[in-house]
Protein backbone atom coordinates (compact mmCIF):
# COMPACT_ATOMS: atom_id res chain seq x y z
CA UNK A 1 0.00 0.00 0.00
CA UNK A 2 1.00 3.39 -0.73
CA UNK A 3 2.66 5.29 2.15
CA UNK A 4 2.59 9.15 2.91
CA UNK A 5 5.34 10.71 4.23
CA UNK A 6 5.12 14.72 5.71
CA UNK A 7 8.65 16.09 5.77
CA UNK A 8 8.92 19.41 7.89
CA UNK A 9 12.06 20.96 6.18
CA UNK A 10 14.11 23.94 8.28
CA UNK A 11 15.13 25.38 4.89
CA UNK A 12 14.41 23.93 1.24
CA UNK A 13 16.53 24.51 -1.71
CA UNK A 14 14.49 25.07 -4.42
CA UNK A 15 17.26 24.81 -7.68
CA UNK A 16 14.66 24.95 -10.17
CA UNK A 17 14.28 28.35 -8.96
CA UNK A 18 17.22 28.77 -7.29
CA UNK A 19 16.40 30.07 -4.10
CA UNK A 20 16.21 29.12 -0.20
CA UNK A 21 12.44 28.88 1.14
CA UNK A 22 11.53 28.17 4.98
CA UNK A 23 8.65 26.72 6.58
CA UNK A 24 8.02 24.58 4.09
CA UNK A 25 6.78 20.99 4.07
CA UNK A 26 7.26 18.11 1.40
CA UNK A 27 4.18 15.60 1.03
CA UNK A 28 5.27 12.20 -0.24
CA UNK A 29 3.14 9.62 -1.48
CA UNK A 30 4.19 6.17 -3.10
CA UNK A 31 7.53 7.53 -3.45
CA UNK A 32 7.10 10.51 -5.23
CA UNK A 33 6.30 14.73 -4.12
CA UNK A 34 2.51 15.43 -4.15
CA UNK A 35 3.04 18.46 -2.94
CA UNK A 36 5.04 21.40 -1.77
CA UNK A 37 3.82 23.76 0.28
CA UNK A 38 3.95 26.26 3.77
CA UNK A 39 3.86 23.38 6.59
CA UNK A 40 0.88 23.03 8.36
CA UNK A 41 -0.77 20.15 10.51
CA UNK A 42 0.38 16.66 9.48
CA UNK A 43 -2.19 15.43 7.22
CA UNK A 44 -4.06 12.22 8.69
CA UNK A 45 -2.71 9.06 8.24
CA UNK A 46 0.80 10.47 6.99
CA UNK A 47 4.23 9.57 9.14
CA UNK A 48 5.44 13.20 10.15
CA UNK A 49 9.58 12.86 9.51
CA UNK A 50 11.16 15.93 11.23
CA UNK A 51 13.89 17.66 9.10
CA UNK A 52 13.30 21.14 10.81
CA UNK A 53 16.74 21.28 12.12
CA UNK A 54 18.32 21.23 8.84
CA UNK A 55 18.66 22.31 5.16
CA UNK A 56 17.18 19.86 2.84
CA UNK A 57 18.05 19.70 -0.46
CA UNK A 58 17.37 17.08 -3.77
CA UNK A 59 19.14 14.01 -3.52
CA UNK A 60 22.83 14.05 -5.10
CA UNK A 61 23.60 12.91 -8.51
CA UNK A 62 27.23 11.97 -9.19
CA UNK A 63 27.94 11.28 -13.33
CA UNK A 64 31.04 9.88 -13.23
CA UNK A 65 31.49 6.62 -10.43
CA UNK A 66 32.50 3.38 -11.10
CA UNK A 67 31.06 1.38 -8.33
CA UNK A 68 30.91 -2.27 -10.28
CA UNK A 69 35.05 -1.80 -9.91
CA UNK A 70 37.59 -3.57 -7.54
CA UNK A 71 38.73 0.65 -6.87
CA UNK A 72 42.08 1.42 -8.00
CA UNK A 73 45.28 1.22 -6.10
CA UNK A 74 48.89 0.00 -6.40
CA UNK A 75 47.88 -3.52 -7.58
CA UNK A 76 47.41 -3.22 -11.21
CA UNK A 77 46.76 -6.30 -11.68
CA UNK A 78 43.66 -5.92 -9.53
CA UNK A 79 40.61 -5.99 -11.41
CA UNK A 80 42.26 -9.11 -13.15
CA UNK A 81 42.39 -11.15 -9.96
CA UNK A 82 39.05 -10.03 -8.81
CA UNK A 83 36.54 -12.54 -10.21
CA UNK A 84 33.24 -10.73 -11.27
CA UNK A 85 31.25 -12.15 -8.76
CA UNK A 86 33.56 -10.51 -6.21
CA UNK A 87 33.43 -7.33 -8.16
CA UNK A 88 29.36 -7.18 -8.00
CA UNK A 89 29.85 -7.86 -4.01
CA UNK A 90 32.44 -5.26 -4.07
CA UNK A 91 30.24 -2.74 -5.71
CA UNK A 92 26.96 -3.79 -4.06
CA UNK A 93 29.22 -2.30 -0.76
CA UNK A 94 30.16 1.24 -2.64
CA UNK A 95 26.39 1.60 -3.40
CA UNK A 96 25.65 1.15 0.29
CA UNK A 97 28.13 3.99 0.80
CA UNK A 98 27.60 6.32 -1.95
CA UNK A 99 24.06 6.47 -0.99
CA UNK A 100 24.90 7.08 2.02
CA UNK A 101 26.93 10.04 1.36
CA UNK A 102 23.62 11.50 -0.29
CA UNK A 103 23.99 10.35 -4.08
CA UNK A 104 20.48 8.77 -4.61
CA UNK A 105 21.57 8.35 -8.09
CA UNK A 106 24.53 7.82 -10.33
CA UNK A 107 26.00 7.17 -13.84
CA UNK A 108 28.30 4.49 -13.55
CA UNK A 109 30.78 5.08 -17.19
CA UNK A 110 32.41 1.86 -17.05
CA UNK A 111 34.49 -1.39 -15.80
CA UNK A 112 36.72 -3.52 -16.44
CA UNK A 113 34.66 -6.56 -15.44
CA UNK A 114 31.85 -6.22 -18.46
CA UNK A 115 28.03 -5.86 -17.74
CA UNK A 116 28.55 -6.27 -13.44
CA UNK A 117 27.70 -2.69 -13.56
CA UNK A 118 24.38 -4.11 -15.50
CA UNK A 119 23.83 -6.73 -12.64
CA UNK A 120 24.68 -4.43 -9.75
CA UNK A 121 22.10 -1.80 -11.12
CA UNK A 122 19.64 -4.70 -11.51
CA UNK A 123 19.72 -5.83 -7.79
CA UNK A 124 19.44 -2.21 -6.50
CA UNK A 125 16.22 -2.06 -8.73
CA UNK A 126 14.53 -5.32 -7.06
CA UNK A 127 15.66 -4.17 -3.95
CA UNK A 128 17.95 -6.96 -3.39
CA UNK A 129 20.87 -4.30 -2.57
CA UNK A 130 20.84 -0.76 -1.12
CA UNK A 131 22.29 2.07 -3.32
CA UNK A 132 21.33 4.66 -5.61
CA UNK A 133 19.79 4.47 -8.83
CA UNK A 134 22.17 3.76 -11.23
CA UNK A 135 22.95 4.43 -15.10
CA UNK A 136 25.48 1.99 -16.52
CA UNK A 137 27.83 1.81 -20.05
CA UNK A 138 28.22 -2.05 -19.56
CA UNK A 139 31.96 -1.84 -20.73
CA UNK A 140 34.47 0.32 -22.58
CA UNK A 141 34.52 1.10 -26.15
CA UNK A 142 38.56 1.08 -26.63
CA UNK A 143 40.99 0.39 -29.04
CA UNK A 144 43.21 -2.79 -28.17
CA UNK A 145 45.69 -1.47 -25.73
CA UNK A 146 43.86 1.58 -25.32
CA UNK A 147 42.98 3.67 -22.37
CA UNK A 148 40.05 1.15 -21.43
CA UNK A 149 42.19 -1.76 -21.64
CA UNK A 150 43.58 -3.59 -18.41
CA UNK A 151 47.11 -3.28 -20.04
CA UNK A 152 50.20 -4.50 -18.70
CA UNK A 153 49.29 -7.08 -16.45
CA UNK A 154 49.51 -10.33 -18.82
CA UNK A 155 49.17 -9.88 -22.88
CA UNK A 156 45.64 -8.44 -23.87
CA UNK A 157 44.61 -10.95 -26.28
CA UNK A 158 44.67 -13.83 -22.93
CA UNK A 159 42.62 -11.55 -20.78
CA UNK A 160 38.78 -12.98 -20.17
CA UNK A 161 36.83 -12.00 -22.42
CA UNK A 162 34.36 -10.10 -19.75
CA UNK A 163 37.41 -7.64 -19.57
CA UNK A 164 37.23 -6.97 -23.87
CA UNK A 165 33.76 -6.88 -24.50
CA UNK A 166 34.11 -3.70 -26.25
CA UNK A 167 37.32 -3.73 -27.77
CA UNK A 168 37.18 -2.27 -30.96
CA UNK A 169 39.56 -1.58 -34.09
CA UNK A 170 37.44 -0.10 -37.18
CA UNK A 171 33.75 1.38 -37.41
CA UNK A 172 32.09 -1.68 -38.12
CA UNK A 173 33.45 -3.44 -35.03
CA UNK A 174 32.63 -0.12 -33.07
CA UNK A 175 28.51 -0.30 -34.36
CA UNK A 176 29.15 -4.39 -33.54
CA UNK A 177 30.14 -3.98 -29.54
CA UNK A 178 27.74 -1.00 -29.33
CA UNK A 179 24.92 -3.41 -30.08
CA UNK A 180 26.33 -5.72 -28.02
CA UNK A 181 26.24 -3.60 -25.27
CA UNK A 182 22.46 -2.55 -25.51
CA UNK A 183 21.53 -5.81 -26.26
CA UNK A 184 22.66 -6.67 -22.71
CA UNK A 185 21.51 -4.02 -20.60
CA UNK A 186 23.88 -0.86 -21.13
CA UNK A 187 22.22 2.82 -20.78
CA UNK A 188 24.39 4.33 -22.25
CA UNK A 189 28.13 3.55 -24.22
CA UNK A 190 31.54 5.38 -22.99
CA UNK A 191 34.30 5.54 -25.52
CA UNK A 192 37.56 5.87 -24.44
CA UNK A 193 38.69 8.53 -27.12
CA UNK A 194 42.11 9.40 -25.85
CA UNK A 195 45.08 7.70 -23.50
CA UNK A 196 44.44 7.98 -20.22
CA UNK A 197 46.20 9.06 -16.77
CA UNK A 198 45.47 5.65 -15.17
CA UNK A 199 46.01 3.29 -17.59
CA UNK A 200 49.35 1.58 -18.74
CA UNK A 201 50.97 2.83 -21.78
CA UNK A 202 48.72 5.52 -22.76
CA UNK A 203 48.86 9.12 -22.77
CA UNK A 204 46.56 11.44 -22.18
CA UNK A 205 46.80 13.76 -25.30
CA UNK A 206 46.92 11.00 -27.36
CA UNK A 207 43.49 10.55 -29.55
CA UNK A 208 42.70 7.00 -29.54
CA UNK A 209 39.63 5.93 -31.58
CA UNK A 210 39.08 7.66 -34.88
CA UNK A 211 36.31 10.15 -35.59
CA UNK A 212 34.48 7.10 -37.88
CA UNK A 213 34.87 4.99 -35.10
CA UNK A 214 33.12 7.21 -32.79
CA UNK A 215 30.08 8.38 -35.16
CA UNK A 216 29.56 4.36 -35.89
CA UNK A 217 29.03 4.34 -32.14
CA UNK A 218 27.04 7.05 -31.79
CA UNK A 219 25.06 6.57 -34.27
CA UNK A 220 23.59 3.38 -32.69
CA UNK A 221 23.26 4.90 -29.06
CA UNK A 222 20.89 7.06 -31.22
CA UNK A 223 19.22 4.30 -32.33
CA UNK A 224 18.43 3.14 -28.84
CA UNK A 225 17.02 6.31 -28.06
CA UNK A 226 20.34 6.99 -25.70
CA UNK A 227 23.96 8.07 -26.48
CA UNK A 228 27.39 7.96 -26.13
CA UNK A 229 29.88 9.69 -23.65
CA UNK A 230 33.61 10.28 -24.23
CA UNK A 231 36.44 9.94 -22.16
CA UNK A 232 39.00 12.40 -23.63
CA UNK A 233 41.52 13.96 -21.84
CA UNK A 234 43.59 15.85 -25.27
CA UNK A 235 42.10 18.41 -26.74
CA UNK A 236 42.46 17.08 -30.38
CA UNK A 237 40.67 13.68 -28.99
CA UNK A 238 37.94 16.09 -27.37
CA UNK A 239 37.46 17.65 -30.23
CA UNK A 240 36.89 15.08 -32.93
CA UNK A 241 34.53 13.20 -29.94
CA UNK A 242 32.50 16.85 -30.28
CA UNK A 243 32.71 16.60 -34.21
CA UNK A 244 31.28 12.43 -33.71
CA UNK A 245 28.28 13.89 -31.96
CA UNK A 246 28.99 12.91 -28.45
CA UNK A 247 26.97 14.07 -25.80
CA UNK A 248 29.15 14.70 -23.00
CA UNK A 249 33.02 14.61 -22.64
CA UNK A 250 34.76 12.86 -19.33
CA UNK A 251 37.51 14.81 -17.87
CA UNK A 252 38.22 17.21 -20.42
CA UNK A 253 41.90 18.05 -18.92
CA UNK A 254 43.46 19.51 -21.66
CA UNK A 255 40.98 21.15 -23.21
CA UNK A 256 41.72 24.46 -25.37
CA UNK A 257 39.91 27.27 -25.61
CA UNK A 258 38.53 25.89 -29.53
CA UNK A 259 37.06 23.11 -27.84
CA UNK A 260 35.65 24.91 -24.85
CA UNK A 261 33.77 27.34 -27.72
CA UNK A 262 32.57 23.69 -29.74
CA UNK A 263 31.45 22.18 -26.08
CA UNK A 264 29.34 24.96 -25.90
CA UNK A 265 28.23 25.92 -29.36
CA UNK A 266 27.19 22.31 -29.93
CA UNK A 267 25.44 22.19 -26.29
CA UNK A 268 27.53 19.31 -25.06
CA UNK A 269 28.29 18.42 -21.39
CA UNK A 270 31.70 18.90 -19.63
CA UNK A 271 32.05 16.32 -16.39
CA UNK A 272 35.24 17.38 -15.26
CA UNK A 273 36.84 15.75 -11.93
CA UNK A 274 38.84 18.69 -10.54
CA UNK A 275 38.95 17.06 -7.11
CA UNK A 276 40.75 13.35 -7.43
CA UNK A 277 43.97 14.98 -8.75
CA UNK A 278 45.07 15.63 -5.50
CA UNK A 279 44.19 12.38 -3.97
CA UNK A 280 46.17 10.41 -6.33
CA UNK A 281 49.13 12.64 -5.72
CA UNK A 282 48.69 12.51 -1.94
CA UNK A 283 47.98 8.74 -1.36
CA UNK A 284 49.03 7.63 -4.93
CA UNK A 285 52.18 8.14 -4.09
CA UNK A 286 52.23 6.88 -0.41
CA UNK A 287 51.35 3.95 -1.47
CA UNK A 288 53.40 3.19 -4.67
CA UNK A 289 50.95 4.03 -7.51
CA UNK A 290 52.93 3.37 -10.91
CA UNK A 291 54.98 6.19 -11.84
CA UNK A 292 53.76 6.63 -15.03
CA UNK A 293 50.08 7.40 -13.20
CA UNK A 294 51.18 9.88 -10.94
CA UNK A 295 53.53 11.85 -13.56
CA UNK A 296 50.33 11.78 -15.94
CA UNK A 297 48.34 12.73 -13.24
CA UNK A 298 50.79 16.11 -12.59
CA UNK A 299 51.13 16.36 -15.48
CA UNK A 300 46.78 17.20 -16.13
CA UNK A 301 45.70 17.99 -12.48
CA UNK A 302 46.10 21.76 -12.75
CA UNK A 303 45.46 22.58 -16.20
CA UNK A 304 42.44 20.19 -15.92
CA UNK A 305 40.98 23.11 -13.29
CA UNK A 306 42.38 26.06 -15.37
CA UNK A 307 39.86 24.91 -18.37
CA UNK A 308 37.34 24.08 -15.70
CA UNK A 309 37.34 28.06 -14.76
CA UNK A 310 37.34 28.84 -18.19
CA UNK A 311 34.21 27.02 -18.74
CA UNK A 312 32.40 28.62 -16.19
CA UNK A 313 33.14 31.75 -17.48
CA UNK A 314 32.16 30.74 -20.72
CA UNK A 315 28.97 29.34 -20.13
CA UNK A 316 29.54 25.80 -20.96
CA UNK A 317 27.49 23.00 -19.60
CA UNK A 318 29.27 21.47 -16.51
CA UNK A 319 27.88 18.69 -14.54
CA UNK A 320 28.78 16.77 -11.26
CA UNK A 321 31.04 13.84 -12.19
CA UNK A 322 33.81 12.96 -9.68
CA UNK A 323 35.69 9.81 -10.61
CA UNK A 324 34.64 8.01 -7.33
CA UNK A 325 36.63 4.74 -7.64
CA UNK A 326 39.66 6.40 -8.12
CA UNK A 327 39.42 7.39 -4.52
CA UNK A 328 37.17 5.98 -2.00
CA UNK A 329 33.41 5.88 -2.52
CA UNK A 330 31.25 8.07 -0.35
CA UNK A 331 33.95 10.96 -0.83
CA UNK A 332 32.15 12.37 -3.51
CA UNK A 333 31.14 15.56 -2.11
CA UNK A 334 34.65 16.95 -1.63
CA UNK A 335 34.56 18.01 -5.45
CA UNK A 336 31.73 20.51 -4.16
CA UNK A 337 34.81 22.81 -2.50
CA UNK A 338 36.81 22.62 -5.38
CA UNK A 339 34.37 23.78 -8.07
CA UNK A 340 33.18 26.85 -6.23
CA UNK A 341 37.11 27.47 -5.57
CA UNK A 342 37.38 27.43 -9.40
CA UNK A 343 34.75 29.11 -10.48
CA UNK A 344 31.29 28.35 -9.62
CA UNK A 345 28.79 29.81 -6.86
CA UNK A 346 27.51 27.18 -4.03
CA UNK A 347 24.11 27.27 -6.76
CA UNK A 348 25.57 26.63 -9.66
CA UNK A 349 27.56 23.60 -8.04
CA UNK A 350 24.80 22.04 -6.32
CA UNK A 351 22.73 22.22 -9.28
CA UNK A 352 25.39 20.48 -11.27
CA UNK A 353 24.60 17.64 -9.28
CA UNK A 354 20.54 18.20 -9.28
CA UNK A 355 18.74 19.49 -12.05
CA UNK A 356 21.54 19.39 -14.47
CA UNK A 357 22.87 16.31 -13.90
CA UNK A 358 19.14 15.26 -14.15
CA UNK A 359 19.08 17.17 -17.15
CA UNK A 360 22.00 15.45 -19.11
CA UNK A 361 21.04 12.10 -18.72
CA UNK A 362 17.70 12.86 -19.96
CA UNK A 363 15.55 12.34 -16.40
CA UNK A 364 14.85 15.87 -15.20
CA UNK A 365 10.82 15.55 -15.60
CA UNK A 366 11.72 12.77 -12.27
CA UNK A 367 14.95 13.44 -11.13
CA UNK A 368 16.97 16.25 -9.88
CA UNK A 369 14.38 18.72 -8.05
CA UNK A 370 12.16 18.46 -4.84
CA UNK A 371 9.12 19.05 -7.52
CA UNK A 372 5.61 17.70 -8.02
CA UNK A 373 5.60 14.10 -10.09
CA UNK A 374 8.83 14.00 -9.12
CA UNK A 375 10.60 11.05 -7.35
CA UNK A 376 10.97 11.89 -3.26
CA UNK A 377 15.02 12.10 -3.76
CA UNK A 378 16.21 14.25 -0.92
CA UNK A 379 18.77 14.71 1.94
CA UNK A 380 19.26 16.78 4.86
CA UNK A 381 22.17 18.32 6.31
CA UNK A 382 23.32 20.79 8.84
CA UNK A 383 24.43 24.46 7.84
CA UNK A 384 23.99 26.00 4.80
CA UNK A 385 25.41 24.95 1.90
CA UNK A 386 25.14 27.97 -0.09
CA UNK A 387 26.93 29.31 2.42
CA UNK A 388 29.45 26.61 2.84
CA UNK A 389 29.23 24.25 0.42
CA UNK A 390 31.61 21.97 1.98
CA UNK A 391 28.51 21.13 4.82
CA UNK A 392 27.31 18.33 1.80
CA UNK A 393 30.36 16.09 3.16
CA UNK A 394 28.54 14.93 6.14
CA UNK A 395 25.29 14.02 5.20
CA UNK A 396 22.91 13.49 8.19
CA UNK A 397 19.50 11.82 6.01
CA UNK A 398 18.43 10.09 3.63
CA UNK A 399 15.35 9.55 1.16
CA UNK A 400 15.31 7.69 -1.83
CA UNK A 401 12.09 7.50 -3.70
CA UNK A 402 10.38 8.25 -0.21
CA UNK A 403 12.05 5.37 1.29
CA UNK A 404 14.39 7.13 4.20
CA UNK A 405 17.60 5.22 3.45
CA UNK A 406 19.76 6.94 6.58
Amino acid sequence: MAETLYVRAGRLIDVDYQTTRTGQCVTVTDGRVTRVDACGKTPSGAREVDWSNYTVLPGLIDLHTHLADAGQSADVAAPYRTSPQLTALIGAHNAKVTLEAGFTTVRDVGTYRGLTDVALRDAIARGYVSGPRMFVAGAYITKPGGGGELNGVIPNDQLPSDMRYGVIRNPQEAHDKTEFLFEHGADFIKMIATGAVLAIGTEPGQVELTEDEMRAAVAVAKEHHSYATAHAHGAEGIKAAIRSGVHSIEHASLIDDEGLRMARDAGVWLVMDIYDGDWIDQQGTREGWPAEYLRKNRETTQTQRDGFEKAVKMGVKLGFGTDAGVYPHGLNARQFAYMVKYGMTPMQAIRSATIDAATLIGHESELGSIALGKYADMIAVEGDPLRDVSVLEKVSHVMKAGVLEK
